[in-house]
């Protein structure tokens, strides 16, 4: 499921980066691939998985939370609501 999923990211002109990210992972919630409770790769490893910069996850993981998707307890990662 979290295999190299730079592909799905337009860096040419497809919008903010941090929000194709946020979609993409959303999209995932919506459509049960993650389901309620499960733990997201930490932001590290979904920047080397999507090929972007750590702070465009970041950036990402605060939309998805803005969007009330994930939950993020420190030192313990981020979480599908």
């Amino acid at each position: 499921m979290w295999e190299d999923r730079g592909n799905r990211l337009d860096l040419l002109g497809g919008g903010l980066v941090y929000v194709q990210v946020a979609n993409d992972i959303a999209a995932m919630i919506k459509h049960g691939e993650l389901a309620h409770g499960a733990k997201l790769p930490g932001e590290q490893e979904l920047a080397q998985i999507y090929g972007i910069a750590r702070v465009t996850i970041r950036r990402a993981m605060q939309e998805l939370r803005e969007r009330g998707l994930v939950v993020t307890a420190h030192g313990r990662g981020s979480f599908v609501r």
